[in-house]
């Protein structure tokens, strides 16, 4: 077995785990957790069984709502 297919399979473990700790919570709990890890939305989105747009639209939303609103005068 190569180093690289032993990563993977590592990788691959660790993710399954990883998601079955996290299971009840929402599915952008999930892909924030898995982009803060450092998968790219493609990953992700592989990996949850959605699309990239959807993981895209996702995180974009959970930013906005974390931001706080400027107060205009």
């Amino acid at each position: 077995m190569e180093l690289s297919e032993s990563t993977s399979r590592i990788e691959r473990l660790l993710v399954a785990l990883l998601l079955q700790s996290m299971k009840g919570t929402s599915l952008t709990e999930r892909i924030k957790v898995l982009n803060m890890a450092g998968f790219s939305n493609v990953e992700v989105a592989d990996i949850l069984g959605v699309t990239a747009h959807s993981v895209s639209q996702q995180l974009y939303a959970a930013q906005k709502t974390k931001r706080p609103r400027k107060v205009t005068k």
